[in-house]
Parts: structure tokens; sequence; C-alpha cells
């Protein structure tokens, strides 16, 4: 099985995930490439395929783009019933800092016709899905999915070689991955070989079988790709279960991103019957990552009390309180409650002595 490891999401402390604890989704097992040897090849509607080495693309124009990365599957786990796929809790997700190139620059070296509609691209990892099942795969497949001309040709898209300052590591996609700020991790092709502009829609294993939900705009549903994330806060501390001293300060702790559109507002529910408090967001906005927040909380009653965050983003989209029956197994972004249990002040004792 290839590896597939969450980031422990109650650590969270930082704005910037250490590249040894962020979380790893692979569908097979990661190539190990030699970079000596590796190349990019680009073709299909283009004026001029060409083929560029590892260090004909670093010696490019570089950009670095903080931004954040969620498994399309994260918060699996909470859906019920339990739907299929591997069942992440919150740790499926993680900001870091990636540099690389413009992918709007590759593609402009190679002239793209006016023909073209979308940007195929295709990883080195491959083989075969659900074997003998309804779903299986036509044989041994590479993962490879495309983007739309014009968000390919967006600032938020890149080729990405270094991660938080340091090479990728093979897990994390060495030598070249992309990085396709606002959308979900399917779209974040790894061990990229292989680009081709395509003049129809790509409708390949991981675009027309898997990572895709309905959409009903006209009514009978259909269905469409994934592809933006969803707008989304979760708690990081306390966790479910945590026991606090009444009267005390406690800081509540998470982090929330959005797609396109950066989150404009976070909101607090404590259990007391004060509804919704506003949040203190952390950092400088910046597009595509996300933010921390806290939300500062002296519990005034001993009991039961059950958390909740709900995230706001730019564009008026508020996280919702119960999961959208149309997204199959993915984008379980609905508020998911933290129980905690509030408790008298330990009573201290003066030490005594048996002579």
């Amino acid at each position: 099985m290839p590896p597939n490891i969450e980031f422990p999401f109650a650590s969270l402390s930082d704005w910037l995930i250490p590249t040894d604890l962020f979380f790893v989704r692979n569908h097979f097992t990661s190539p190990d490439l030699n970079p000596r040897e590796w190349k990019l090849r680009v073709d299909g509607a283009v004026e001029r395929p060409i083929e560029l080495d590892l260090a004909s693309i670093k010696a490019m124009r570089s950009t670095t783009l903080p931004a954040v990365v969620e498994c399309a599957g994260n918060g699996r786990i909470y859906y019920v019933p339990q739907k299929e796929g591997l069942q992440w809790q919150n740790g499926a997700v993680g900001n870091a800092r990636w540099t690389g190139v413009l992918l709007r620059e590759i593609l402009e070296m190679a002239g793209v016709k006016p023909s073209a509609r979308e940007v195929l691209l295709v990883g080195a990892d491959s083989g075969v899905v659900d074997a003998n099942k309804k779903t299986a795969s036509p044989g041994p497949i590479a993962f490879a999915r495309s983007l739309p001309l014009e968000k390919a040709m967006a600032q938020s898209a890149i080729l990405a070689y270094s991660m938080n300052e340091e090479p990728l590591t093979r897990d994390h996609g060495y030598p070249l991955r992309a990085v396709v700020g606002g959308w979900f991790g399917m779209a974040w092709v790894k061990w990229i070989t292989h680009i081709t502009v395509v003049e129809q829609p790509f409708l390949g294993y991981w675009q027309a079988r898997d990572y895709f939900r309905w959409e009903r705009s006209v009514g009978e549903p259909k269905l469409v790709q994934l592809t933006e994330m969803e707008v989304k806060a979760q708690i990081a501390r306390p966790v479910e279960g945590a026991r606090l001293i009444v009267g005390q300060p406690y800081r509540i702790f998470d982090a929330t991103w959005s797609g396109e559109t950066a989150v404009r507002q976070v909101q607090v529910c404590t259990g007391d019957g004060r509804g919704w408090r506003e949040g203190r967001l952390l950092e400088t906005e910046r597009s595509f990552a996300w933010r921390l927040w806290e939300y500062m909380w002296t519990p005034e009653e001993v009991g039961q009390h059950i958390l909740r965050c709900r995230a706001t983003d730019g564009a008026g989209r508020v996280q919702p309180d119960v999961p959208c029956s149309d997204c199959e197994s993915y984008a379980a972004n609905w508020i998911i409650p933290v129980e905690v249990t509030v408790v008298p002040e330990p009573q201290t004792y003066e030490q005594e002595f048996v002579i």
C-alpha cells in the first residue's frame, strides 16, 4: 500500500507545517526518479513541443506561493453512514511555502494554440485501480488531471521543486509537482513528467471515475469535477473530551481556509447560550494560504459544553451546519462539534504529616 499519513492536527502551532509532518496522500507507490535523467515533456496543442531538464527549469525566474492544500477526502470519517475511501480525520491538510516556476511560463515557451481548452498534467506514478470491480481502471494508469486553460495560466498555478525552502521529498513529488492555489489536492499532481495541452475536455479516470460531485443546477443531477476547496474552519485545540477548569481562560485555536476567495470571518459558539461570537484572525491575509485564528474563552459553568466554529469567505460562502449529500465522500466542510467537560477548580489541601 502507498503511504497515506495525516498531520496530527491537534499539534498545530505554526502557520507553516514542517515538511516532515506534512500529510501524505499517494494513490500509487512513490516513484524514485533520478533528477539527472528526469525530463519534462510539453506537447499537444502547442506550436513548439519542448523538453526541459530540471536544471533548465531551476534556471528560470522563480516564484514562491504560500498555499494550503487539502485532500478532497479530509474529514471523511465524520460522514454517517461511513463512506468508502481513506478514513481521514482532520489532518489531511497543510500550509507550506512552495517555490518553482509559473506553469504559464512553461506553456508560453511551447506556444499554446488558440484551440487549447485544458492542460493535462501527468505524473510518473501509476498502477491499477480497483482490480475486478466495476470501477476498475483500464489496466495500469498514471495519475493525471487537467486544469482549465484559464487556471493553468493564473498566478496561482506553479510547478514547484521546493517546499519550505528545501527540495521536495520523494513522497511530496520530487523533483517537480503542481501547486494549484485554491483547489483540492487531487489537482496538485506530483512527480510530473508530461504536460499535454488538449483541445477537448479531458475525461480520464481521475476526473470521470473519481474526484467528482453531483450538481443540480439544471434540475436533474449531473456529474461535475471537484475543483475549488470549500470554506472551512476546524478546531485544533481543545481536543474532543478535554477537561477544562471553570473560571480559567482557555484559548480555542484553529486554522481556516477557503478556495479562490480568502476567509473574512471566523465565529465561535461555546454552547453557553450566548450564540456566535467573533474569533480573532491571526497573521496577514495571503491569497491561497490558510490563516490561524483564536478565541479566548473563560467557561463559567461546570458541565458539558459543545464547541463549534464556522468560517465565512469573501464570496459570502458560510461553512454549513450539515453535510451536502451531493458531494459523494468528499468536501467534508460542515461544522464538526468538539465536546469538552468543564470541571470545578481542583481543591487543595494543606500537607499532613503522620508521626
